[in-house]
């Protein structure tokens, strides 16, 4: 990356917006607010920002292309990777194919078939890779960078899920609320993922920490939809004893959760307090309480650590580890009985 140079990343920050929609406004694509456009295009020109004057470079002798691995193609959350993904390639004259990789076959295929071959280099978010293949992709010397998923031989982007189910449920502990629900994912998840694993972890150490027993009609699957989430709020409201918090591993499931409660007459947060995580683009309309997160930063700081693998294949992988935020709204309040 040349010295000094302003980026994308910089358009953004200064603007106070994604990159995602920086590239969009500057491309004259639809979705951006008028004012938003108004406001990145002003401040892309006091910048002096220009795309990528090395994109020909970097990208001579290749196909131009970079392929990219998602669990989930409709989903929230990916989509906003993908668009921080999309966002930086593009300025550095990069093309990107999306897949859908759903089971161990599927993720086998990516990361050894033909695609592989026709492309630069190789992004996967969420995707779970056993040992025996990273280490056969690190001996091929493959262009691979991870969201989520972090593996000590390729360059990675994460959160510490861990601590952000901690600050979740240590919100409703510090509240005064002792029965608290977890709200995760798919029962039976095929690709094993590890933000399941870590967030129900950091839920239970706070539940330890505090003296107070899990209960196994308290954790719940959302599917990470709202769909999922309004099913799963519907169980936890037809218990004898139902939980006066929830916390849900994603801010859609915590939103099909509030639907639900809406519809059962239940008081959002006098009878239920409902916690999520990410700061969906919809989180502050219903002023649901949330740990935030960067999303579109992570696919943007992704594209951008495999470009510059691309520069240089033997630099030592680089591991980001992005931060997260509390954000207190509405959703969340003190038990009636406290």
């Amino acid at each position: 990356m040349t010295p000094n140079r302003v980026t994308i990343e910089d358009v953004a920050a200064e603007a106070g917006v994604s990159v995602a929609t920086v590239s969009r406004a500057l491309r004259g694509l639809p979705n951006v607010a008028p004012g938003t456009r108004e406001r990145v295009l002003a401040t892309a020109a006091a910048m002096s920002y220009e795309a990528d004057p090395n994109a020909s470079r970097l990208a001579a002798g290749r196909s131009r292309t970079v392929a990219m691995a998602v669990p989930v193609l409709n989903g929230w959350y990916f989509a906003q990777v993908v668009a921080g993904v999309e966002a930086v390639l593009s300025e550095s004259g990069y093309d990107l194919l999306l897949f859908g990789v759903t089971s161990d076959a599927s993720r086998t295929r990516f990361l050894s078939g033909p695609l592989r071959r026709r492309s630069d280099g190789l992004i996967l978010v969420d995707i779970r890779i056993p040992a025996l293949e990273i280490e056969s992709l690190a001996t091929q010397k493959a262009q691979l960078v991870t969201v989520g998923f972090q593996a000590e031989q390729f360059p990675s982007v994460r959160i510490d899920d861990l601590s952000v189910a901690r600050s979740a449920v240590a919100h409703l502990v510090g509240l005064g609320h002792t029965s608290i629900a977890i709200m995760a994912g798919l029962p039976d998840d095929p690709l094993r993922f590890t933000v399941p694993e870590l967030r129900r972890q950091g839920y239970l150490e706070v539940l330890e920490e505090v003296g107070v027993a899990p209960r196994e009609e308290f954790d719940v699957a959302g599917n990470f939809s709202i769909d999922g989430g309004y099913e799963a709020m519907a169980k936890l409201l037809d218990l004898d004893d139902p939980p006066t918090a929830v916390f849900a591993m994603s801010d859609e499931m915590a939103m099909g959760a509030l639907v639900a409660a809406r519809e059962r007459g239940v008081d959002v947060p006098g009878d239920l307090s409902v916690i999520g995580v990410d700061d969906h683009d919809a989180a502050a309309v219903v002023g649901l309480t949330t740990v935030a997160q960067a999303v579109s930063h992570h696919g943007s700081v992704a594209a951008r650590l495999l470009l510059d693998r691309f520069e240089d294949p033997d630099a030592a992988p680089v591991h980001h580890c992005n931060a997260t935020k509390l954000v207190v709204r509405s959703t969340t309040g003190p038990p009636r009985d406290t």
